[in-house]
């Protein structure tokens, strides 16, 4: 079958096809390569980092997750501006980042889409990253919390197999770690970046850059390191908007709206778009350290200044006199339309955030060790100002709304305690405690004076809190040189409090509040793996998990209406109930492996957020279950150095998902359908040839098969806003070290300037040029 992608044949069958082919050539050459007695390049610029979190073999008694691991010398093929960009050739693995500096960086791994952002987990030196307060594009990580220059190697664990782990490991969880100064050094970078675009009646080139600056010292046992990161970059258009039907008919008569098709191929006329998005970030960052024989201590603070501004909307109609046109019922061609007051209005977008942190480890005796983590994430200020008309509309008034985040913000604590030959040699038992605490508010004013931030009257107002206390344990043992198995088990304790929604009444003079109940449901999610290695060469594993995903603060009491959104809530949400397995063959070939996961998760009572839109364009939204999904698929992962010839450093992986609604009682018209955003195929390539110690040329790629938005399944146009298309991002990269001191970097991503959509548009053709100095 073939789809039109922006004026290009595209077949979709060939694309997956090549995929599958490249997979086997792969294998086929990897194996034919195979020599363990060699021994692995290594380019002699890439210097050891020292790390406060211990490395792990990935093959370790005890590592019951599927698992994949990054290094310094692994990212080199990678243009890298933001920490994200780290991740996002990992296998199975999405980061949805519309542009760099995107707040909306959501993460899907697996079976979870990249909207279920609360099965995930990204820790930064065992700090909290993701943002389990709201979800859908408003809870991606706080990716900004960590600047990309400090990263020194990013684990990936895949589904809840460790009872270490929350339900939010459902999909996975990504595990950050910086380095650690050794002496004293300073680091500077800077980054340029420009993004070409070109689609409905937008085309021009939008531009950015990035500076980062860092100190480290050491002082006999102590560390010290001080950052400051600076992002500013314009984004493309994010939103295209379509009339909508005229509430009566209209004589003024307009041009310039384009024809075109919505995601659900119906006929629309394209009447403007948002415009650039200037983005603003600082992030500053402080790590004290103290490390001992007996005990290790990492104090980490860090402070997110944000702010964004869309002050440019386009609107491409024109009246007979070729003025723009803002807002009204219109006529083109004979066919009315709408253009709603607000859709065309500008915005201005302010965050503050602070995140702290405390990991402490000690030795307690020959056998038992301690560990402890504790977080608090605040959010200092988050407000959101817009104005309810474009100020080039004759009828702009200044009046608007502000939205404001206040109170808000989690605390976390865990403690961890792991002895060795737990009853008998080869055995050993890890067992903790962690407690999890979530409060967020939210209000919605209507505003006289919007650009000021005035807030006059309030509209809507919802919040809560959540807890959970949670306790675990996990024996790991090695019975032998070729078999090991661990059981687990994770007990939770869940708990909402104070949750309030708006539910105004006319007749009062004030917003009225609803109160709700608190709610309790306690779980317990086993866990169990054997390890199986036949050879010194193969080793296999099963793994199996059970895990409950508890609901968050939005997803329980989220209520609101603005401009052109309601919001209902739902406090009566069940967890999410998953039961997932994962088979793993793993090779060891010269410098690198070779690993086939299959894997299966069947998830019960899944929260999905499910909205309509009315006649005029104001869409409802609320959070209600899907009775089950099912989702199973095959992963295909070969790293290796030296893999065609000498000095070429090859990542390959490829994914086959089939992600299924199995059951949904209050709506049963969807059973059988894909489930969302999960697209069939995906695959990454990154491709590094040292060619002399100094100079390094990369090649990397992206490929993602179309998929639903919808669990209806009728979005089936390619190619168009609002669309989740198939895509084949290819880019390129080389780095030069000038001198010890002095690199430089160039590169491009999407090389082919192809136009795709994942509902809003991924970037055009991207170049960066890139500079650093080290002193130490």
């Amino acid at each position: 079958m073939f789809t039109s992608f922006n004026g290009t044949l595209v077949s979709r069958s060939l694309s997956r096809k090549t995929l599958l082919g490249f997979s086997v050539i792969a294998l086929f050459l990897a194996l034919a390569s195979d020599n363990t007695s060699a021994t692995p390049y290594a380019p002699a610029e890439i210097e050891e980092v020292v790390v406060w979190g211990e490395n792990q073999d990935r093959q370790g008694v005890g590592y019951v997750n599927p698992t994949s691991l990054l290094k310094q010398e692994d990212l080199i093929a990678i243009n890298i501006a933001t920490a994200e960009d780290v991740v996002k050739y990992e296998p199975s693995l999405v980061i949805r980042r519309r542009f760099i500096g995107d707040s909306n960086g959501v993460m899907g791994i697996r079976g979870s889409n990249m909207f279920q952002t609360s099965r995930s987990m990204v820790f930064a030196d065992g700090v909290p990253l993701h943002y389990l307060l709201q979800s859908r594009w408003n809870g991606a990580p706080r990716w900004t919390m960590v600047s990309a220059s400090e990263i020194a190697r990013v684990e990936t664990l895949y589904g809840p197999f460790s009872a270490e782990h929350s339900g939010n490991s459902i999909g996975g969880v990504v595990l950050i770690e910086t380095a650690i100064p050794q002496k004293r050094e300073f680091h500077f970078d800077t980054s340029f970046f420009a993004q070409s675009f070109d689609d409905y009646g937008f085309d021009d080139t939008v531009r950015g850059h990035k500076s980062f600056f860092s100190y480290g010292d050491r002082f006999g046992n102590a560390s010290l390191y001080l950052s400051y990161n600076h992002l500013d970059n314009d984004s493309q258009p994010q939103t295209f908007f379509t009339g909508g039907l005229a509430s009566d008919s209209s004589d003024k008569v307009v041009s310039g709206a384009i024809p075109g098709v919505d995601s659900r191929d119906r006929a629309r006329l394209y009447f403007g778009d948002t415009g650039v998005v200037n983005t603003e970030t600082d992030n500053l960052k402080l790590k004290l350290g103290y490390d001992s024989d007996v005990w290790s201590a990492l104090v980490n603070i860090a402070f997110e200044d944000r702010a964004s501004v869309a002050d440019s909307p386009n609107s491409y109609v024109r009246d007979t006199d070729d003025d723009a046109v803002w807002s009204g019922n219109v006529t083109q061609d004979g066919k009315p339309f709408s253009i709603p007051a607000s859709r065309l209005n500008i915005d201005e977008r302010d965050r503050e955030s602070l995140s702290l942190g405390l990991r402490l480890k000690a030795k307690l005796k020959n056998r038992l060790s301690l560990e402890g983590n504790f977080s608090a994430f605040n959010v200092l200020s988050d407000e959101a100002r817009s104005s309810a008309r474009n100020p080039n509309d004759g009828e702009y008034r200044g009046d608007g709304e502000v939205a404001e985040y206040d109170e808000t913000g989690w605390l976390t604590a865990e403690l961890k305690l792991d002895l060795e030959d737990f009853i008998t040699s080869g055995a050993s038992l890890l067992t903790g405690i962690r407690y999890e605490a979530y409060e967020l508010n939210f209000d919605l004013y209507e505003s006289g004076d919007w650009s000021a931030g005035s807030k006059d009257f309030l509209t809507g107002s919802s919040g809560g809190k959540t807890d959970i206390i949670a306790a675990f344990i996990q024996t790991n043992w090695i019975v032998n040189e070729r078999w090991d198995m661990s059981l687990g088990g994770r007990y939770e304790s869940f708990r909402s409090d104070d949750g309030y929604f708006s539910d105004d009444d006319l007749n009062t003079p004030n917003l009225d509040l609803i109160r709700t109940a608190s709610t309790s449901k306690d779980e317990f999610s086993p866990k169990f793996s054997v390890g199986f290695q036949p050879s010194d060469l193969w080793r296999m594993r099963y793994s199996f998990g059970r895990a409950f995903r508890f609901p968050i603060v939005e997803e329980l009491f989220s209520q609101y209406r603005a401009f052109n959104a309601i919001s209902i809530s739902n406090p009566d949400l069940a967890p999410e109930d998953a039961t997932a397995h994962n088979l793993m063959i793993d090779r060891e070939i010269h410098a690198g492996y070779l690993r086939i996961n299959f894997f299966k998760e069947n998830v019960k009572d899944v929260i999905e957020s499910q909205s309509t839109v009315l006649p005029g364009g104001v869409s409802i939204r609320t959070f209600v279950p899907i009775d089950e999904v099912q989702t199973q698929g095959v992963e295909f992962v070969i790293n290796q150095n030296d893999i065609f010839v000498e000095n070429l450093d090859v990542r390959f992986n490829a994914t086959y998902t089939d992600s299924e609604i199995v059951q949904n009682n209050a709506n049963p018209t969807i059973q059988g359908n894909r489930y969302p955003r999960m697209p069939e195929w995906r695959g990454n390539l990154l491709a590094t040839y040292h060619a002399n110690d100094r100079w390094d040329v990369s090649a990397n790629l992206q490929y993602a098969s179309d998929s639903f938005g919808r669990s209806d399944n009728t979005d089936l146009a390619d190619g168009v806003y609002g669309a989740q298309d198939e895509f084949t991002r290819i880019g390129l990269k080389s780095r030069w070290k000038v001198t010890e001191a002095l690199s430089l970097g160039i590169g491009v991503d999407n090389i082919t300037n192809e136009i795709a959509y994942v509902a809003h548009p991924w970037p055009g053709r991207t170049w960066y040029g890139s500079l650093s100095y080290d002193i130490r």
